[in-house]
């Protein structure tokens, strides 16, 4: 078994092909490959396989299944990958795959992880997140902004702009002044997708940045915010 033949399945959309793949034993790259590929089809004939996959022996394996039944959006999914983000044995990909779904089941458990010692976990919990878009995360997330690293801190920044919440305003306002420029860069791309006019006079004096790339997502804010007024 090679991967052109699991490329062949695809091209075939050869479902009951795959399945079997993944459920041989063959090289577990190989059944990765299968599970994405099921994903990229998205036939809701391989949810439960692909469920049974996040428990799977191999890394590789459980990490494709789970970025695969996010692309198929099964609601189905939703409870496993709540467990699989919970026993962190493939979380990046579980937490991306719920923010997929879009399934606010997904909320409470998210959330909890914003306090998480592994600033991956932290930062994968809050893209899942701003996916999600549910304003109970609002306020938890405005917390974070204050997370002690500047990589979490550019995830938060741009989550509240997804949710799009007035709330988040104000606190994003204050990390404009943020010793980080991505963490500036994303709070000011925020403050423009959500809209809100209190956010026009930071920003015009954010067009005075020692950075110039906060000055032209400055420019672009304030363009988007004027649109909105159109």
């Amino acid at each position: 078994m090679e991967i052109s033949d699991v490329k062949k399945m695809q091209r075939d959309r050869d479902i009951d092909g795959l399945i079997r793949v993944l459920e041989s034993e063959v090289d577990n790259f190989i059944r990765g490959e299968a599970a994405a590929v099921l994903g990229h089809l998205g036939d809701e004939r391989a949810v439960e396989l692909l469920i049974k996959a996040l428990k799977d022996r191999n890394e590789i394996v459980r990490d494709f299944a789970a970025w695969a039944l996010g692309r198929i959006g099964d609601e189905r999914a939703v409870e496993p990958l709540i467990r699989a983000i919970k026993d962190r044995t493939n979380y990046v990909n579980a937490a991306t795959a719920l923010g997929m779904i879009g399934d606010s089941r997904a909320v409470e458990p998210l959330i909890q992880d914003l306090k998480d010692e592994n600033r991956e976990i932290r930062s994968s919990a809050t893209r899942a997140l701003g996916r999600i878009g549910n304003t109970r995360a609002v306020e938890p997330l405005i917390q974070a902004l204050k997370d002690e690293d500047d990589y979490v801190r550019w995830h938060v920044a741009t989550a509240l702009g997804e949710i799009g919440d007035v709330e988040a305003v104000e606190p994003l306002i204050q990390t404009l002044i943020d010793e980080e420029w991505k963490v500036q860069w994303d709070a000011v791309k925020a403050l423009g997708s959500i809209g809100d006019e209190k956010a026009v006079e930071p920003l015009t004096q954010a067009l005075k940045d020692e950075d110039r790339r906060v000055q032209e997502a400055a420019k672009e804010a304030l363009e988007n915010i004027r649109a909105k007024k159109t």
